[in-house]
C-alpha cells in the first residue's frame, strides 16, 4: 500500500502541473547579438531580458529561450541568445540542448523553459537504439502482477486525464485561430504549398501574394520580418534562374530587390523550394496605385526609382575589383513586380523569367514569347524576335512605358477628378484578355492605353507622355533605353515646379530633354 500512495502523490502532482500549462509565466532569458561590420555602438556582452508579451499572455502562450551558435571545427562562435515564441517543441525543457546530429546550414540550434536556461548550452545527439545490446525484459512474480496493475492505473489515470485536456485544448485553440486567418482576394489560381513550420528559426506567419510560380508569404527570421516565396518541385527551372540571377555579381543595388538566401524544405514529391528576400510592407505597385493618388513629386519619385533600378539592371557594370555584371533582361516587367519602400522608392522585383547576357555567349533556341500576355510587346505577340541582347532589353522598355501610364493615370496634379485604376488596355479588352485579342489590338490595330486630355494640358505630364509614347513605340529600335529615361525624369523632377494647377516648366539651354538618338 505504501508504493500505491507512493504512485498515487506523483500521479496529483502531475495533474496539478498539467493544470497549470495555459499559464503565461514571465521568463527571463539571456540575451546576446553577435556584431558584424555594419553595426555602430554594438555591445557583444551578454545582458538579460524578461519575455513580457501582454497579448502573449492573454491568448495563454508560453515563453521560452533559445540560443543560436555555430561549430567550425571545434571552435564554438555563438549568434543569438534571446527570448522565442510559444512553440511545442520548447516545452517542458529545462536545459538547452541541440539534439541533432548534423543541423542544416551548420548552426545549431537549441531552446527551453525556464528563467536563464539558456546560459550553457550543448550539442548532444541522440544515438539511434542498438536492438542487439537491448537488455531481455525481466519475469515479474505471478504474486506481484496484482498490486503492479493497481499501482499503474492510479498512476496513469491523472496522467490520461492531463493529456485528454491538453489535446481538447489545443483543438479547439487550433479551430479558433483558423477561423480569424484572412488570405488576400487574388485572381483565381491553385492553392500555395503548405509551409513546413518545423525548420526554425525561420516562421512563415501569413501569405502576402499568389502567383504564377507559387505563393509569397511574410515571414519573421529571428526579429526581422522577411518574404519567402515558395516554389512547387514542377517551377524548380525558375527558382533555379531567380536564385542565378540574384547571386551574379554586383547585384546589390537599392533599387532591386535585396536577396537574403534559399533552401530546400522536404523530400520527394513534397519538397518546397524557398526563397528568401527582404519584405516590404507596401506591396506592389498595383495594389497601392488602387487605394492612393500620387502627387506630383511622389509620382516623380516612383518613376525615376523605376527606371533607375531597370537602368542598373539591363547596364554592363564593372566593379572596382574586377567583379563584372552583365546586362540582364528582366522579361515579365509589370507594376505587380514591381515594389515599394515605405517612402516610396521603388525595388525592382522577380526575377524568373530573367535572362543574363554574358559577353561571347549566345541566347540560343530561348523562348521568346514569355512573360504577361498583357505586358507583351509587339514583337513578341508576333513571335518575330531577334534573338539577341538589345531586342530583350527593347521588350523591357514597350512594357515599362505601359507602367508609367499606370502612374501617370493615377496622378492627382491634372484638373478635374482622376479616374479609378486600371490596367493597360483594360478599357478597350478587360481584365482577362486572350492571345489573339492583344495581337488585334496591339498589332493589327496599334492601339496604345489612351491620354486623356487634362494629361495633356499639364506641362510636365505632358513632355511625362510623350516619353511614355517613345518607350511603347511599335518600331523597337526607336525606343528609349532605361538609362535616357532615367535622365529625362531627373531633369523633369528639377525643372517643373508644381505650386499650383498650372506648373511653371522651366527648361534651360544646357538642360534640353535627352534625345531620342539615346535609345537602345
Amino acid at each position: 500500500m505504501t508504493c500505491v500512495r507512493v504512485w498515487l502523490r506523483v500521479g496529483l502532482l502531475l495533474y496539478a502541473a498539467g493544470l497549470t500549462l495555459c499559464a503565461a509565466v514571465d521568463t527571463m532569458c539571456e540575451f546576446y547579438e553577435e556584431c558584424n561590420e555594419q553595426q555602430e555602438n554594438c555591445n557583444t556582452t551578454a545582458r538579460f531580458v524578461t519575455c513580457k508579451d501582454e497579448q502573449q499572455q492573454d491568448e495563454g502562450k508560453r515563453s521560452h529561450c533559445y540560443a543560436l551558435w555555430k561549430n567550425e571545427s571545434n571552435v564554438i562562435t555563438l549568434v543569438k541568445k534571446g527570448c522565442w515564441l510559444d512553440d511545442n517543441d520548447c516545452y517542458d525543457k529545462s536545459e538547452c540542448y541541440e539534439h541533432d546530429e548534423e543541423p542544416e546550414n551548420g548552426m545549431f540550434y537549441c531552446c527551453c523553459e525556464g528563467n536563464l536556461c539558456n546560459q550553457h548550452f550543448d550539442h548532444i545527439p541522440i544515438p539511434q537504439p542498438d536492438r542487439s545490446t537491448a537488455e531481455t525484459p525481466r519475469t515479474i512474480p505471478i504474486d506481484n502482477k496484482t498490486e503492479l496493475f493497481r499501482s499503474l492505473m492510479y498512476s496513469l489515470f491523472p496522467i490520461c486525464g492531463i493529456a485528454l485536456v491538453v489535446a481538447v485544448t489545443f483543438y479547439m485553440y487550433k479551430r479558433h485561430k483558423s477561423e480569424h486567418i484572412q488570405i488576400p482576394t487574388q485572381d483565381p489560381l491553385p492553392p500555395p504549398p503548405s509551409p513546413l513550420l518545423g525548420l526554425r528559426p525561420l516562421q512563415l506567419l501569413e501569405v502576402k501574394a499568389r502567383g504564377r510560380f507559387g505563393a509569397v508569404w511574410k515571414a519573421q527570421l529571428l526579429s526581422e520580418y522577411v518574404a519567402v516565396k515558395i516554389f512547387p518541385l514542377q517551377d524548380k527551372a525558375s527558382w533555379l534562374n531567380e536564385q542565378d540571377i540574384f547571386t551574379t555579381q554586383l547585384m546589390k543595388h537599392e533599387n532591386l530587390l535585396q536577396f537574403i538566401a534559399v533552401e530546400k524544405r522536404g523530400d520527394g514529391l513534397e519538397m518546397e523550394l524557398w526563397l528568401i528576400t527582404a519584405f516590404h510592407e507596401r506591396g506592389s505597385l498595383t495594389d497601392y496605385l488602387k487605394g492612393h493618388l500620387l502627387k506630383w513629386s511622389e509620382m516623380c519619385h516612383i518613376a525615376e526609382t523605376m527606371a533607375r533600378g531597370l537602368a542598373y539592371l539591363h547596364d554592363d557594370v564593372m566593379g572596382r575589383n574586377g567583379e563584372y555584371k552583365p546586362a540582364i533582361a528582366h522579361r515579365d516587367f509589370k507594376s505587380k513586380n514591381v515594389l515599394l519602400k515605405q517612402d516610396l522608392t521603388v525595388v525592382v522585383a522577380d526575377f524568373g523569367l530573367a535572362m543574363k547576357f554574358d559577353p561571347g555567349r549566345s541566347c540560343g533556341d530561348t523562348h521568346g514569347q514569355v512573360g504577361t500576355r498583357r505586358y507583351m510587346a509587339p514583337e513578341v505577340l508576333e513571335g518575330a524576335i531577334n534573338f539577341n541582347r538589345d531586342a530583350f532589353l527593347r521588350i523591357d522598355m514597350y512594357a515599362f512605358g505601359l507602367v508609367l501610364w499606370e502612374i501617370v493615370s493615377r496622378c492627382s496634379a491634372v484638373d478635374g477628378p482622376v479616374d479609378e485604376y486600371q490596367l493597360p488596355f483594360e478599357e478597350e479588352i478587360g481584365q482577362h484578355p486572350t492571345l489573339e485579342d492583344m495581337q488585334e489590338v496591339v498589332v493589327h490595330k496599334k492601339m496604345r492605353p489612351q491620354f486623356r486630355e487634362t494629361w495633356l494640358k499639364h506641362q510636365g505630364l505632358e513632355i511625362l507622355c510623350e516619353t511614355i509614347e517613345e518607350c511603347w513605340d511599335h518600331d523597337a529600335e526607336a525606343r528609349l533605353s532605361a538609362g535616357c529615361v532615367e535622365e529625362r525624369l531627373v531633369q523633369l523632377s528639377r525643372t517643373v515646379n508644381v505650386t499650383t494647377s498650372n506648373p511653371v516648366v522651366d527648361i534651360t539651354a544646357n538642360q534640353q530633354t535627352p534625345p531620342k538618338e539615346s535609345s537602345l
